[in-house]
Protein backbone atom coordinates (compact mmCIF):
# COMPACT_ATOMS: atom_id res chain seq x y z
CA UNK A 1 0.00 0.00 0.00
CA UNK A 2 2.93 2.84 1.09
CA UNK A 3 4.65 1.53 -2.84
CA UNK A 4 1.25 2.30 -4.47
CA UNK A 5 0.76 5.88 -2.66
CA UNK A 6 4.59 6.24 -3.33
CA UNK A 7 4.14 5.85 -7.08
CA UNK A 8 0.85 7.37 -6.99
CA UNK A 9 2.56 10.96 -5.00
CA UNK A 10 5.27 10.47 -8.14
CA UNK A 11 3.27 10.10 -10.64
CA UNK A 12 0.89 12.99 -9.96
CA UNK A 13 3.82 15.54 -9.26
CA UNK A 14 5.67 14.55 -12.72
CA UNK A 15 2.23 15.46 -13.75
CA UNK A 16 1.93 18.84 -12.06
CA UNK A 17 5.33 19.16 -13.38
CA UNK A 18 4.56 18.93 -16.97
CA UNK A 19 1.78 21.25 -17.21
CA UNK A 20 2.71 24.41 -18.51
CA UNK A 21 2.42 27.77 -16.34
CA UNK A 22 3.70 29.85 -19.59
CA UNK A 23 3.31 29.39 -23.43
CA UNK A 24 5.98 30.95 -25.56
CA UNK A 25 6.20 31.60 -29.17
CA UNK A 26 9.97 31.91 -30.97
CA UNK A 27 11.84 33.53 -28.39
CA UNK A 28 11.87 32.87 -24.80
CA UNK A 29 10.98 36.26 -22.34
CA UNK A 30 14.06 34.81 -19.41
CA UNK A 31 13.97 38.27 -18.27
CA UNK A 32 17.97 38.05 -18.34
CA UNK A 33 18.65 39.98 -21.65
CA UNK A 34 18.65 39.14 -24.96
CA UNK A 35 21.68 37.10 -25.40
CA UNK A 36 20.59 34.19 -22.65
CA UNK A 37 16.84 34.74 -24.26
CA UNK A 38 18.55 33.13 -27.09
CA UNK A 39 20.02 30.50 -25.22
CA UNK A 40 17.09 29.63 -23.78
CA UNK A 41 15.28 29.43 -26.83
CA UNK A 42 18.41 26.75 -28.50
CA UNK A 43 18.19 24.42 -24.96
CA UNK A 44 14.01 24.26 -25.11
CA UNK A 45 14.21 23.55 -29.11
CA UNK A 46 15.57 19.63 -29.57
CA UNK A 47 14.56 20.36 -33.59
CA UNK A 48 17.51 23.18 -32.86
CA UNK A 49 20.01 21.30 -30.67
CA UNK A 50 19.73 17.61 -31.43
CA UNK A 51 21.10 18.31 -35.03
CA UNK A 52 23.52 20.08 -33.96
CA UNK A 53 25.11 17.53 -31.93
CA UNK A 54 24.39 14.34 -34.45
CA UNK A 55 26.19 16.61 -37.02
CA UNK A 56 29.48 16.88 -34.44
CA UNK A 57 29.44 13.69 -33.70
CA UNK A 58 29.18 13.12 -37.25
CA UNK A 59 32.67 15.33 -38.22
CA UNK A 60 34.25 14.04 -35.38
CA UNK A 61 34.32 10.54 -36.39
CA UNK A 62 35.37 12.14 -39.93
CA UNK A 63 38.43 13.89 -38.80
CA UNK A 64 39.51 17.01 -38.41
CA UNK A 65 38.98 18.88 -41.67
CA UNK A 66 35.11 17.93 -41.45
CA UNK A 67 35.17 19.08 -38.23
CA UNK A 68 37.47 22.63 -38.32
CA UNK A 69 35.24 23.12 -41.67
CA UNK A 70 31.77 22.80 -39.73
CA UNK A 71 32.88 24.53 -36.63
CA UNK A 72 33.39 27.80 -38.96
CA UNK A 73 30.23 27.30 -41.72
CA UNK A 74 27.45 25.94 -39.26
CA UNK A 75 27.09 29.16 -36.75
CA UNK A 76 28.05 31.46 -39.51
CA UNK A 77 24.96 30.08 -41.39
CA UNK A 78 22.71 30.31 -38.10
CA UNK A 79 23.28 33.85 -38.43
CA UNK A 80 22.76 34.30 -41.64
CA UNK A 81 19.22 32.25 -41.73
CA UNK A 82 18.25 34.66 -38.61
CA UNK A 83 18.92 37.93 -40.65
CA UNK A 84 17.13 36.81 -43.70
CA UNK A 85 14.25 36.48 -41.01
CA UNK A 86 14.71 39.71 -39.43
CA UNK A 87 15.07 41.33 -43.33
CA UNK A 88 12.05 39.74 -43.70
CA UNK A 89 12.69 36.80 -45.85
CA UNK A 90 11.80 33.22 -45.45
CA UNK A 91 10.13 30.04 -46.31
CA UNK A 92 5.88 28.60 -46.22
CA UNK A 93 6.08 27.09 -42.58
CA UNK A 94 5.22 23.79 -44.37
CA UNK A 95 8.04 23.83 -46.31
CA UNK A 96 10.32 25.08 -43.89
CA UNK A 97 9.16 22.28 -41.44
CA UNK A 98 9.55 19.55 -44.33
CA UNK A 99 13.11 21.18 -45.27
CA UNK A 100 13.88 21.05 -40.94
CA UNK A 101 12.86 17.35 -41.01
CA UNK A 102 14.71 16.01 -43.85
CA UNK A 103 17.64 17.50 -43.01
CA UNK A 104 16.83 16.17 -38.99
CA UNK A 105 16.33 12.60 -40.59
CA UNK A 106 19.58 13.03 -43.31
CA UNK A 107 22.25 13.94 -40.31
CA UNK A 108 20.62 10.91 -38.01
CA UNK A 109 21.14 8.95 -41.13
CA UNK A 110 25.11 10.23 -41.81
CA UNK A 111 26.16 9.83 -38.11
CA UNK A 112 24.70 6.23 -37.88
CA UNK A 113 25.98 5.06 -41.09
CA UNK A 114 29.42 6.79 -40.71
CA UNK A 115 29.28 7.57 -44.78
CA UNK A 116 32.49 9.22 -46.00
CA UNK A 117 31.63 12.74 -47.14
CA UNK A 118 33.25 14.62 -48.78
CA UNK A 119 34.21 18.36 -46.11
CA UNK A 120 32.73 20.39 -48.68
CA UNK A 121 29.29 18.08 -48.75
CA UNK A 122 29.17 17.99 -44.71
CA UNK A 123 29.80 21.92 -45.14
CA UNK A 124 26.48 22.09 -47.44
CA UNK A 125 24.92 20.25 -45.09
CA UNK A 126 25.50 22.54 -42.21
CA UNK A 127 24.89 25.52 -44.53
CA UNK A 128 21.74 24.25 -44.97
CA UNK A 129 20.89 23.41 -41.09
CA UNK A 130 22.11 26.33 -40.13
CA UNK A 131 19.99 28.95 -42.83
CA UNK A 132 17.02 26.58 -42.34
CA UNK A 133 17.20 26.89 -38.51
CA UNK A 134 18.50 30.29 -38.16
CA UNK A 135 14.93 31.35 -40.47
CA UNK A 136 12.71 29.47 -38.47
CA UNK A 137 13.94 30.46 -35.04
CA UNK A 138 13.89 34.31 -36.08
CA UNK A 139 10.90 33.98 -38.50
CA UNK A 140 8.30 37.30 -37.82
CA UNK A 141 10.15 38.82 -35.93
CA UNK A 142 11.36 42.26 -36.81
CA UNK A 143 15.17 43.78 -36.86
CA UNK A 144 15.97 44.82 -33.03
CA UNK A 145 19.26 44.80 -31.24
CA UNK A 146 17.47 42.33 -28.66
CA UNK A 147 16.88 40.17 -31.81
CA UNK A 148 20.15 40.37 -32.73
CA UNK A 149 21.61 39.69 -29.19
CA UNK A 150 19.34 36.63 -28.95
CA UNK A 151 20.64 34.96 -32.58
CA UNK A 152 23.96 36.04 -31.09
CA UNK A 153 23.52 33.63 -28.06
CA UNK A 154 21.90 30.99 -30.46
CA UNK A 155 24.99 30.64 -32.69
CA UNK A 156 27.07 30.85 -29.64
CA UNK A 157 25.11 27.76 -28.28
CA UNK A 158 25.49 25.86 -31.83
CA UNK A 159 29.44 26.56 -31.82
CA UNK A 160 30.26 25.23 -28.31
CA UNK A 161 27.51 22.20 -28.21
CA UNK A 162 29.45 21.15 -32.11
CA UNK A 163 32.32 21.50 -31.00
CA UNK A 164 31.58 19.77 -27.50
CA UNK A 165 29.85 16.94 -29.63
CA UNK A 166 32.95 17.00 -32.10
CA UNK A 167 35.44 16.73 -29.05
CA UNK A 168 33.96 13.51 -27.97
CA UNK A 169 34.66 11.16 -31.20
CA UNK A 170 37.61 12.88 -32.70
CA UNK A 171 39.55 11.19 -30.85
CA UNK A 172 38.18 7.95 -30.86
CA UNK A 173 39.76 4.83 -32.32
CA UNK A 174 38.83 2.03 -30.83
CA UNK A 175 35.91 -0.06 -33.08
CA UNK A 176 33.48 -1.01 -30.47
CA UNK A 177 33.42 3.03 -29.42
CA UNK A 178 32.64 4.08 -32.94
CA UNK A 179 29.82 1.62 -32.99
CA UNK A 180 28.33 2.93 -30.22
CA UNK A 181 28.33 6.32 -31.66
CA UNK A 182 26.71 5.21 -34.27
CA UNK A 183 24.36 2.99 -32.59
CA UNK A 184 23.48 6.34 -31.03
CA UNK A 185 23.33 8.15 -34.68
CA UNK A 186 20.20 5.48 -35.70
CA UNK A 187 18.76 6.56 -32.09
CA UNK A 188 18.82 10.35 -33.19
CA UNK A 189 17.80 9.58 -36.58
CA UNK A 190 14.59 7.31 -35.01
CA UNK A 191 14.32 10.51 -32.63
CA UNK A 192 14.67 12.22 -35.98
CA UNK A 193 11.43 10.39 -37.25
CA UNK A 194 9.28 10.81 -34.59
CA UNK A 195 9.94 14.86 -34.54
CA UNK A 196 9.07 14.95 -38.54
CA UNK A 197 5.98 13.27 -38.03
CA UNK A 198 5.31 15.69 -35.37
CA UNK A 199 6.51 19.09 -37.37
CA UNK A 200 4.61 17.70 -40.51
CA UNK A 201 1.42 17.53 -38.20
CA UNK A 202 1.63 20.25 -36.17
CA UNK A 203 4.15 22.40 -38.61
CA UNK A 204 2.41 26.42 -38.62
CA UNK A 205 3.10 25.69 -34.92
CA UNK A 206 6.15 23.76 -34.50
CA UNK A 207 8.25 26.45 -36.28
Amino acid sequence: MRARSALSILALAAAACALPGVASAHLNASGMGPIYDGIVHFGLSPEDSLPVAALGLYAGLRGQAHSRLVLGVLPLAWIAGGGLAMAGAGLPAVALSAVTAALFLAIGGLLAANAELAPRLVAAAAAALGVTRGLADLAGVAPSLPHTGALIGMSACVFALFALAASLTLPLTRLWMIIAVRVGGSWLAATGLLLAGWIWRYGARAV
